[in-house]
């Protein structure tokens, strides 16, 4: 019997009398028709039923990409003076926060944090503990890199054979058989699936905790799309070159964060040479996301629930013996928030307070530990637990915002026994529901997926955020409303870079969900609507994708310097890396000029360049940028055909998990719109609802109206972003939108030409501006880098004459192919397509403003791509949706 089958036959009951039980359960926003208050009882007074109520009072701050959030995110955390809590999906120790790191090494997140903690400041950061089979984030390496000084404690979580079980062994060293070569999870046997990712009481191998905090002092708090590792950081204008032949200095992205996951993923992160991308001839994608900063009485929320999964983890994985290593966290009574505080001192879930006082604090950690333990192993704490909430909290009206100072902000879940040792909590679901079905005007969503269903058909997709779409959809034409549904979303959710390849089984699954979601397999959302007698579901909701082109600075001023100095340089940018300790032998600060060692590549080439004076356009991305220069007058050193080549073009990844409705509610954080993040008792998320009463007056279907300043500021920002109504980013020079909200509020620019022409969601003008834009752009992407998905690629046959016969497939896949016609590198252009030469390829790409295209609903319409050598068992019915 093989490893799985053993391991399978002993977690398959548990396995499915969980599936059974949520199965049996009705849920309101997995069932039409049903609520769900009996089996939410410890929340149900609470609005979305989540374990905390709105909070008046609040400043919040938007941050559109990660260059100013993470350097805000480097303000709070070199101001520290009490404790830095950290939640994240991935968190890379060798992150730097400012740009280049060159002149910012001191701003590496491993410095600052130790840093902090070397002033005093309590560190407590809890990971996901990945199934390193399957994911490369190196956790291990990340508590290693950050357990260096006694005041930082990080704990990895879940852990996918707890000690103490009888086969821990048998699964442990089943793991260590696997390679990374070998491990491919769409073949291996159904029920060895269901033992390796599914779910019981004892074991969790897949679930993953997906939620990103950074709490400072418990008093600023930083949250959503953006986790604390390589990859993340951006501008608005989204460069995807980072090639520097007159200084290498310069590089924005070191080591593995200059990355493409559709050429090279992530590869043991721990050792920077795995990072085969060269950046003379690839791109990085680009990674377009959201992050808020948030200050006030939700603060105290945010701080309830770390200590609550703190905690829990604790008390799960240690014992005593271990308390001066790490230890129970507590919030005194004092601390704990209005809403699910009872008199007794317990409170909703397992967060219970401890009495304040003022003696030793050896006693009070032993009364901490008492009242966090959970006796015997055999019991929990949390199911005794009866809690009391005021009543008569706010009802969400969809239209009126309450009027208070400051605005109402209020924290939505997804989480349950595994993750947090509770009942199970669906509150971020709820609350997409109710925030779509009450919008009077229009609904934007920005989301990393988009797998929903419409009704009971579409098993096995149990959210029905997509019936709640249709039904408002359908309401408003039988209303005559004017009425507007818009959706980004990537165009390809993984990271293939070729659909046909085996190795893209999974992407393929996912996308087949999604289009099963949007508008093909007769349940979909775009079907739905016009079953009900819409006539085109297209004048109601649209869906969209980003994506953007830059140029290769590879030019002869790098081949005469390369010539020159004896080095190339590639060479002398890996050394850089090593320089600022990120490197690709680990030797970071202890070697090189700082240990009297000489770095012979980098000094030779960068003595070499001293002479030579600095190009401005090492990157070409501010030409679809408000205010750029025509590409068509970028000046090139080096012959024609190098400039041909040296254009590339990716996928923007869309990573925002946000929805806002009417310019006044704002729903923001982890969660994306898929089984996995919406269930509850899957992956674990946070987000936060965010109404403002400041009215902004606005315009509305051309008609005066009201709207919020803060959803409507973070709507037109996004807007003109996508459309490239926004100026070129700076990364080196700050503004308010770099600051934590406690220094500045969000900067915009009220009233400018550009904020104008995308004020009115519902008006013509602007409906032309944004799908004149898409379409304009998708022509001339497709056109010069033939990019999928495409609508004119409906089958296998047409993806191999538009797509596979041009591009050599990343990794040399397809090198030993013979008679292929002649090829190009993934990602560039292809010539033939322009028998003008690069000038007539200058006047398409002159064309592309900002980054927005249209997503193809008709690719591969005509097969079944995704389940072509891929069962669609119940692993994949769990992982892929």
């Amino acid at each position: 019997m093989s490893f799985f089958d053993r391991v399978s036959s002993k977690v398959k009951k548990g396995f499915n009398d969980i599936s059974d039980a949520f199965e049996a359960e009705k849920h309101s926003h997995t069932h039409l028709g049903e609520k769900c208050h009996h089996l939410h009882h410890h929340t149900r007074n609470n609005r979305f039923h989540s374990f905390a109520p709105p909070r008046s009072g609040n400043d919040a701050k938007w941050f559109v990409d990660g260059c100013g959030y993470m350097w805000a995110v480097s303000v709070a955390l070199e101001e520290a003076k009490e404790s830095i809590w950290i939640l994240d999906w991935w968190l890379s120790p060798e992150l730097y926060l400012r740009r280049p790191p060159t002149a910012n090494e001191n701003y590496r997140v491993d410095r600052m944090l130790i840093a902090a903690a070397e002033r005093g400041v309590k560190v407590n950061i809890i990971v996901y503990k990945e199934v390193a089979q399957a994911l490369t984030l190196c956790s291990e390496h990340t508590k290693h890199a950050l357990e260096v000084h006694p005041n930082i404690a990080v704990f990895r979580h879940p852990d996918h054979a707890p000690s103490g079980q009888a086969y821990a062994s048998e699964i442990v060293s089943g793991f260590k058989n696997f390679s990374l070569k070998t491990f491919d999870i769409a073949k291996l046997p159904e029920d060895g699936l269901k033992a390796l990712y599914g779910a019981n009481d004892d074991i969790i191998l897949y679930w993953a905790h997906h939620e990103k905090l950074c709490l400072i002092d418990g008093t600023i708090a930083f949250m959503g799309g953006l986790d604390l590792c390589f990859g993340r950081w951006d501008t608005n204008s989204h460069p995807i070159a980072d090639a520097h032949p007159t200084d290498v200095d310069q590089a924005l992205f070191p080591g593995q964060d200059f990355n493409n996951a559709r050429v090279y993923d992530f590869e043991d992160v721990t050792n920077f040479m795995n990072n085969k991308l060269d950046r003379t001839t690839n791109s990085r994608m680009g990674w377009s996301d959201l992050s808020l900063c948030l200050h006030g009485p939700v603060v105290e929320d945010l701080r309830a629930h770390f200590v609550q999964r703190w905690n829990f983890i604790y008390n799960e994985k240690y014992d005593m013996s271990q308390k001066g290593k790490y230890r129970p966290l507590s919030l005194t009574t004092r601390d704990i928030p209005d809403g699910y505080y009872q008199e007794n001192g317990m409170t909703v879930q397992g967060v219970e307070a401890i009495e304040d006082r003022e003696d030793n604090p050896e006693e009070e950690e032993k009364e901490a530990h008492r009242h966090f333990h959970l006796p015997g192993g055999s019991g929990s704490i949390f199911d005794s637990i009866h809690s009391k909430f005021r009543d008569n909290m706010p009802s969400f009206t969809g239209r009126d915002v309450q009027q208070h100072q400051g605005m109402s902000v209020q924290l939505v879940r997804s989480c349950a026994r595994w993750s947090n040792g509770c009942s199970t909590e669906h509150s971020i679901a709820n609350a997409y529901i109710e925030v779509i079905r009450k919008s009077e005007h229009f609904v934007y969503i920005e989301n990393q997926f988009f797998i929903t269903a419409t009704d009971d058909h579409q098993k096995p997709v149990r959210n029905k955020i997509g019936a709640a779409l249709v039904e408002r959809i359908v309401r408003a034409h039988e209303n005559g409303e004017k009425y507007k549904v818009i959706v980004c979303m990537p165009a390809v959710p993984a990271f293939a870079g070729d659909l046909h390849a085996d190795d893209s089984l999974g992407t393929r699954a996912i996308m087949e969900y999604q289009y099963h979601s949007i508008c093909r397999g007769g349940h979909s959302i775009i079907e739905a609507i016009e079953a009900a007698g819409v006539p085109q579901a297209k004048q109601y909701i649209r869906f969209f994708n980003l994506r953007n082109y830059d140029r290769i600075n590879a030019n002869s001023i790098m081949s005469s310097l390369e010539k020159a100095s004896g080095v190339k340089y590639e060479d002398a940018r890996k050394e850089h890396d090593d320089i600022v300790g990120a490197g690709y032998v680990g030797r970071g600060e202890e070697t090189g000029a700082a240990a009297g060692q000489p770095n012979r590549e980098y000094d030779r080439y960068q003595s070499a360049a001293s002479g030579v004076p600095n190009s401005r356009y090492d990157s070409v991305s501010e030409c679809y940028m408000d205010g750029g220069p025509s590409v068509k007058d970028i000046p090139w050193a080096g012959s024609e055909e190098a400039e041909f080549d040296a254009f590339v073009s990716e996928e923007l990844y869309i990573h925002s998990k946000v929805l806002i409705a009417d310019d006044r509610v704002v729903i923001c954080g982890s969660a994306n719109l898929n089984d996995r993040s919406q269930l509850g008792y899957h992956d674990s998320e946070i987000a936060v609802i965010i109404e403002d009463p400041e009215p902004v007056e606005s315009v509305m279907g051309g008609e005066p109206f009201q709207a919020s300043r803060y959803a409507t500021s973070l709507r037109r920002q996004l807007f003109r972003k996508h459309l490239g109504l926004l100026p070129w980013q700076d990364w080196a020079k700050p503004t308010a939108n770099f600051m934590p909200i406690n220094k500045a509020s969000n900067d915009y620019d009220w009233g400018s030409p550009a904020d104008l022409m995308v004020r009115d969601v519902l008006s013509h003008e602007f409906s032309n501006l944004w799908n004149g834009t898409a379409l304009a752009n998708t022509e001339v992407f497709n056109k010069a880098f033939h990019c999928v998905p495409a609508d004119n690629v409906r089958d296998w046959k047409q993806y191999e004459e538009f797509f596979g016969k041009h591009f050599v497939t990343p990794g040399g896949k397809d090198e030993n192919k013979k008679d292929l016609p002649p090829k190009y590198a993934y990602g560039h252009v292809v010539k033939e397509e322009f028998p003008g030469g690069v000038s007539e390829l200058k006047d398409w790409l002159d064309r592309v403003r900002g980054t927005l295209v249209e997503m193809p609903l008709l690719f591969m319409d005509g097969v079944d791509f995704a389940k072509e050598g891929l069962s669609f068992n119940a692993f994949t019915a769990e992982v892929y949706t």
